[in-house]
Protein backbone atom coordinates (compact mmCIF):
# COMPACT_ATOMS: atom_id res chain seq x y z
CA UNK A 1 0.00 0.00 0.00
CA UNK A 2 1.35 3.45 -0.85
CA UNK A 3 2.73 5.48 2.09
CA UNK A 4 0.51 8.52 1.42
CA UNK A 5 -2.60 6.34 1.30
CA UNK A 6 -1.72 4.77 4.67
CA UNK A 7 -1.21 8.23 6.19
CA UNK A 8 -4.53 9.42 4.77
CA UNK A 9 -6.36 6.37 6.13
CA UNK A 10 -4.78 6.86 9.55
CA UNK A 11 -5.70 10.54 9.57
CA UNK A 12 -9.32 9.61 8.87
CA UNK A 13 -9.38 6.85 11.47
CA UNK A 14 -7.51 8.79 14.17
CA UNK A 15 -8.37 12.49 13.99
CA UNK A 16 -5.37 14.67 14.79
CA UNK A 17 -3.45 11.38 14.95
CA UNK A 18 -1.12 10.04 12.31
CA UNK A 19 2.25 11.58 12.96
CA UNK A 20 3.98 9.73 10.12
CA UNK A 21 3.11 7.00 7.68
CA UNK A 22 2.41 3.89 9.70
CA UNK A 23 2.35 5.77 13.03
CA UNK A 24 -0.80 6.45 14.93
CA UNK A 25 -1.98 8.11 18.09
CA UNK A 26 -4.13 6.13 20.51
CA UNK A 27 -5.15 9.29 22.32
CA UNK A 28 -7.08 10.96 19.46
CA UNK A 29 -5.01 14.13 19.76
CA UNK A 30 -3.52 15.91 22.72
CA UNK A 31 -4.26 14.13 25.97
CA UNK A 32 -5.06 16.95 28.36
CA UNK A 33 -7.04 15.87 31.40
CA UNK A 34 -8.81 13.14 29.45
CA UNK A 35 -10.56 10.25 31.17
CA UNK A 36 -7.31 8.26 31.07
CA UNK A 37 -4.99 11.08 32.18
CA UNK A 38 -2.04 12.44 30.23
CA UNK A 39 1.61 11.73 29.45
CA UNK A 40 3.65 12.25 32.59
CA UNK A 41 6.81 14.18 33.37
CA UNK A 42 9.63 11.76 34.26
CA UNK A 43 10.93 14.27 36.82
CA UNK A 44 7.60 14.00 38.70
CA UNK A 45 7.33 10.19 38.91
CA UNK A 46 5.87 9.18 42.28
CA UNK A 47 6.59 5.45 41.87
CA UNK A 48 7.43 2.70 39.41
CA UNK A 49 5.13 -0.23 38.58
CA UNK A 50 6.61 -3.29 36.91
CA UNK A 51 4.41 -5.11 34.38
CA UNK A 52 5.32 -8.30 32.57
CA UNK A 53 3.74 -9.52 29.34
CA UNK A 54 3.37 -13.27 28.78
CA UNK A 55 2.39 -15.63 25.98
CA UNK A 56 -0.50 -16.94 28.11
CA UNK A 57 -2.11 -13.64 26.96
CA UNK A 58 -2.01 -12.10 30.41
CA UNK A 59 -0.48 -9.04 32.02
CA UNK A 60 1.10 -9.53 35.42
CA UNK A 61 -0.29 -7.72 37.31
CA UNK A 62 -3.56 -7.20 35.46
CA UNK A 63 -4.96 -4.79 38.07
CA UNK A 64 -2.93 -1.80 39.26
CA UNK A 65 -3.95 0.57 42.08
CA UNK A 66 -2.92 4.24 41.88
CA UNK A 67 -4.10 7.50 43.41
CA UNK A 68 -5.50 10.42 41.47
CA UNK A 69 -2.65 12.85 40.78
CA UNK A 70 0.09 10.19 40.78
CA UNK A 71 2.63 10.01 37.99
CA UNK A 72 3.57 6.39 37.39
CA UNK A 73 6.57 5.00 35.51
CA UNK A 74 5.51 1.68 33.97
CA UNK A 75 8.52 -0.59 33.53
CA UNK A 76 7.26 -3.16 31.00
CA UNK A 77 9.01 -6.42 30.12
CA UNK A 78 7.99 -8.90 27.39
CA UNK A 79 8.76 -12.35 28.81
CA UNK A 80 7.06 -14.10 25.92
CA UNK A 81 8.28 -15.53 22.63
CA UNK A 82 6.02 -13.26 20.50
CA UNK A 83 5.50 -9.51 20.21
CA UNK A 84 3.25 -7.86 22.83
CA UNK A 85 2.28 -4.33 23.79
CA UNK A 86 0.69 -2.39 26.63
CA UNK A 87 -1.67 0.38 25.54
CA UNK A 88 -3.53 2.64 28.00
CA UNK A 89 -6.96 3.87 26.88
CA UNK A 90 -10.68 3.59 27.22
CA UNK A 91 -12.10 0.18 26.31
CA UNK A 92 -13.75 1.74 23.23
CA UNK A 93 -10.41 3.17 22.06
CA UNK A 94 -8.62 -0.12 22.70
CA UNK A 95 -11.20 -2.11 20.73
CA UNK A 96 -11.03 0.38 17.86
CA UNK A 97 -7.25 0.18 17.85
CA UNK A 98 -7.27 -3.64 17.98
CA UNK A 99 -9.50 -3.64 14.88
CA UNK A 100 -7.10 -1.27 13.11
CA UNK A 101 -4.16 -3.51 14.05
CA UNK A 102 -5.93 -6.43 12.35
CA UNK A 103 -6.05 -4.51 9.08
CA UNK A 104 -2.55 -2.99 9.37
CA UNK A 105 -0.50 -5.29 11.67
CA UNK A 106 2.85 -3.71 10.72
CA UNK A 107 2.00 -0.26 12.10
CA UNK A 108 4.76 1.44 14.08
CA UNK A 109 3.89 2.90 17.47
CA UNK A 110 5.21 6.18 18.83
CA UNK A 111 2.46 7.16 21.24
CA UNK A 112 3.12 8.13 24.86
CA UNK A 113 0.42 5.71 26.11
CA UNK A 114 1.96 2.67 24.36
CA UNK A 115 4.87 0.31 24.90
CA UNK A 116 5.37 -2.16 22.02
CA UNK A 117 7.96 -4.88 22.66
CA UNK A 118 9.57 -7.72 20.76
CA UNK A 119 10.25 -10.97 22.69
CA UNK A 120 12.66 -10.38 25.57
CA UNK A 121 12.58 -6.59 25.15
CA UNK A 122 12.00 -4.05 27.96
CA UNK A 123 10.50 -0.59 27.75
CA UNK A 124 8.50 1.93 29.66
CA UNK A 125 6.15 4.85 29.75
CA UNK A 126 5.35 7.61 32.23
CA UNK A 127 1.68 8.42 32.81
CA UNK A 128 -0.04 11.05 34.98
CA UNK A 129 -3.44 9.90 36.29
CA UNK A 130 -5.52 13.08 36.55
CA UNK A 131 -8.98 11.69 37.26
CA UNK A 132 -10.42 9.08 39.61
CA UNK A 133 -11.98 6.06 37.93
CA UNK A 134 -10.76 3.15 35.84
CA UNK A 135 -8.23 3.25 33.00
CA UNK A 136 -8.08 0.16 30.81
CA UNK A 137 -5.02 -1.31 29.16
CA UNK A 138 -4.62 -4.06 26.60
CA UNK A 139 -2.34 -5.71 24.10
CA UNK A 140 -3.80 -4.82 20.71
CA UNK A 141 -1.59 -7.18 18.71
CA UNK A 142 -4.14 -9.11 16.59
CA UNK A 143 -5.90 -11.76 18.66
CA UNK A 144 -4.22 -10.92 21.98
CA UNK A 145 -6.91 -8.64 23.43
CA UNK A 146 -9.60 -11.08 22.32
CA UNK A 147 -7.71 -13.86 24.14
CA UNK A 148 -7.93 -11.90 27.39
CA UNK A 149 -4.77 -9.78 27.38
CA UNK A 150 -6.40 -6.84 29.18
CA UNK A 151 -6.07 -5.09 32.51
CA UNK A 152 -7.22 -2.13 34.58
CA UNK A 153 -5.67 0.74 36.47
CA UNK A 154 -7.95 1.66 39.39
CA UNK A 155 -7.45 5.36 40.13
CA UNK A 156 -8.59 6.19 43.68
CA UNK A 157 -9.63 9.78 44.53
Amino acid sequence: MHTHLIAALLALAWPMGAMAAGAHDHSHGPVMNSAIGQPGDAAKVTRTVEVTLHDDMRFKPDTIQVKQGETIRFFVRNQGAVQHEMVLGTMAELKEHAEMMRTMPDMKHSDPNTVNLRPGQRGGMVWHFTQAGTVDFACTVPGHMEAGMVGKVIVAP
